[in-house]
């Protein structure tokens, strides 16, 4: 009878076992919401308006919380908090918000055509970080497909200084 030695077994695949967590950072970030079609980027300068109201809806000059797609693919994207700034047709126009300071690589963003503006802190961020736009990357989102955790009206001096770099860089990619 023969017994294999132990440079003849296999070795076992390890699995990982992903969390709650991963797993729905996963689908945020990699899928599609469905049924949602991403009809691409405003293009043009838009009609900017401040109009937070507190209902349950989103609103131009309020921070709320949607599925941003990437700019190299469409197809792919993030969950994140967004800016209103106005309308287009049946779309609401969107800025995307980060917490992460481009003040430090402010001339690396200019280059690659990122720019930015501070809005401040917000209950949109739990940690309570000061937070930025991008001011020249214009995002169509379906009024439906936006969530209002935190759904937060920004300052009205905080809206005028984010307006001002909208129009001072639409368009410009």
């Amino acid at each position: 009878m023969w017994r294999a030695g132990k440079e003849d077994q296999r070795p076992t695949k390890m699995r990982y076992k992903r969390s709650k967590a991963e797993v729905k950072a996963e689908t945020y970030v990699n899928a599609v919401p469905a049924p949602y079609e991403y009809p691409g980027d405003f293009v043009g300068t838009p009609t900017l308006s401040y109009e937070p109201f507190p209902d349950n809806k989103p609103d131009p000059g309020e921070v709320v919380w949607g599925w941003v797609p990437y700019e190299e693919n469409h197809k792919l994207g993030k969950d994140r908090p967004v800016l209103i700034i106005g309308r287009d047709g049946k779309w609401l126009l969107a800025l995307m918000l980060t917490s992460q300071d481009h003040d430090r690589d402010k001339t690396q963003e200019a280059y690659e055509g990122r720019y930015w503006v501070e809005i401040g802190r917000g209950p949109w961020d739990r940690k309570g970080r000061v937070s930025e736009v991008r001011v020249n990357r214009i995002i169509r989102m379906d009024p439906s497909q936006l969530r209002r955790p935190g759904g937060e009206k920004v300052p009205a001096q905080a809206f005028e200084r984010v307006a001002k770099g909208v129009c001072e860089h639409a368009g410009r990619k």
